[in-house]
């Protein structure tokens, strides 16, 4: 029999709910700390801004156990998100294993020199306990802390009546009526604000960005969901991934010219579809050099905004505040009332003890785990989430069902710390040599590599059943039924019982 465990679930988003759901199955004692006073991670409405959406079909961010509702459309927002979140908790009795308001501050090793974590947490009296755990999964994922980046002139402009927001704060759209806005960022959810901003009876709205990048529509060619374009195994194939043969390698070079007239078939398509010279945003970049995570889906009607001016796409970035005005970098000034600032999250993990942070991530900010779950040199902890994509739920629930049988010994293929070493340097080669967009966000991203990372972990738990029939595995999106399926032929345990 396996060990009972005491497990801490940092983070009650969506990686930190399927954990507790996992590591509970198995029979361990879960607790979930969320330092928010309420579930959902990023889909939180306290911290979602107005109209944000999925950017991945409902099929596609799901857990395998928990269709989406048929009523809910093909890209959920973010309350039918959150209400999906809440239900799944009640479904597999989270609820009562949850703290919310509890914020982990920080986390040592226990003196006995037993396995297992000390951790100092504090709740929202302010008072401080320390607790130990045998195991700590970390589920605080990529969208934890949002970045702060200051300008000189913000207090003028604050006195004047200005507004200075991050994204992650911009919860109410009644903020930008008749106001000019001035959103800062390229992303999914800079365009998303752009458009609301707009809908929502702003008197002008300008996007500030520093470069353009290839954005997905969610119908490539008006036709096709892009999700039976980038997300099959097939369109997978074409992309050079880690340890691969001699022959596979020579595989790819008698199909490089057919590769690369595909990509340029698709950026001329999206160049028309997009009208992204008339927009002023055609990228410098090859769209296959970047395909990676941070790859936004386009937001609908934000380039025919910008094309018939209801939107300012203004190259360059901020450089100071003068009253109620913004100056570019490149000198040009922008009246403003209300600036969003969408300019992500800080990645790290800053409750962990400096020097394990430093056995965690590289100095150029790569971070070191076998699967993008585990290292060796942080024992009995692991991380679920942190393999991100477009298929956010099914890699953070392939993570857990991996780290929950890394945690008892029963992987299939139970790595050695010397095995382990060995493939985080050849990944940590292949993100910084062979395919640098796989760098992104410390190179936890999985896209465009999805197939083969959960090949790799259902092979490590040992499922005996792992693909579909070959055409269907050939041309479709990942399905989370069919995972289902593969995760339930993996050899099943429970721990013993509590004592």
């Amino acid at each position: 029999m396996v060990k009972h465990k005491t497990v801490c679930i940092i983070g009650a988003g969506v990686a930190g709910l399927v954990a507790a759901k996992t590591f509970a199955a198995r029979g361990h004692g879960v607790t979930i700390l969320e330092r928010s006073g309420d579930l959902g991670g990023v889909w939180e409405p306290a911290r979602s801004y107005p109209e944000v959406q999925t950017q991945s079909p409902k099929e596609l961010y799901r857990y395998t156990d928990k269709p989406m509702p048929d009523s809910y459309p093909e890209w959920p927002n973010g309350p039918q998100v959150h209400a999906y979140l809440t239900e799944y908790a009640r479904d597999h009795g989270l609820m009562p294993r949850m703290r919310l308001n509890s914020t982990v501050v920080g986390m040592a090793r226990q003196n006995s020199g037993t396995p297992g974590w000390l951790l100092e947490i504090r709740t929202s009296d302010g008072n401080v306990t320390r607790e130990e755990f045998d195991f700590v999964a970390v589920c605080t994922g990529q969208f934890n802390e949002p970045q702060t980046i200051s300008h000189p002139g913000e207090d003028a402009f604050k006195t004047a009546g200005g507004k200075i927001l991050h994204s992650a704060q911009h919860t109410d759209a009644s903020v930008v009526k008749g106001k000019k806005v001035v959103i800062l960022g390229g992303s999914k959810s800079a365009t998303d604000i752009a458009v609301n901003s707009v809908n929502a009876g702003a008197s002008e709205v300008t996007l500030v960005y520093r470069e353009p990048v290839w954005r997905v529509p969610y119908f490539i060619g008006g036709l096709v969901n892009f999700k039976r374009i980038l997300y099959i195994r097939a369109q997978e194939e074409m992309f050079r991934s880690w340890g691969i043969s001699a022959m596979s390698r020579a595989a790819h070079a008698i199909a490089k010219p057919l590769v690369w007239a595909n990509w340029r078939a698709l950026e001329s398509l999206l160049k028309l579809q997009m009208k992204l010279k008339k927009c002023g945003m055609v990228p410098e970049q090859r769209i296959e050099d970047g395909i990676n995570c941070s790859v936004p889906i386009a937001t609908p009607e934000f380039f025919p905004m910008v094309a018939d001016g209801r939107i300012k796409a203004l190259r360059g970035t901020f450089d100071r505040y003068e009253n109620k005005t913004i100056v570019m970098t490149g000198g040009e000034r922008v009246a403003a009332d209300v600036a969003i600032l969408a300019i992500g999250f800080k990645l790290g993990v800053p409750f962990l003890p400096e020097a394990y942070r430093n056995k965690l991530v590289e100095p150029d900010g790569q971070y070191r785990l076998y699967r993008l779950i585990a290292n060796p040199d942080l024992p009995d902890m692991g991380f679920v989430g942190f393999n991100s994509s477009f298929c956010t739920v099914l890699c953070a629930e392939m993570a857990a069902n991996w780290l929950v049988r890394y945690c008892d010994g029963q992987l299939a293929d139970q790595p050695t710390a010397a095995a382990m070493y060995k493939n985080m340097d050849m990944m940590l080669h292949f993100r910084r040599v062979e395919r640098p967009a796989a760098g992104v966000y410390g190179g936890l991203c999985v896209a465009p590599y999805h197939f083969k990372h959960f090949d790799e972990l259902l092979a490590d738990m040992g499922a005996t059943i792992r693909r579909r029939s070959p055409l269907v595995e050939k041309f479709t999106p990942p399905d989370a039924d069919a995972y289902a399926r593969f995760l339930a032929s993996a050899p099943d345990y429970k721990v013993e019982a509590a004592s």
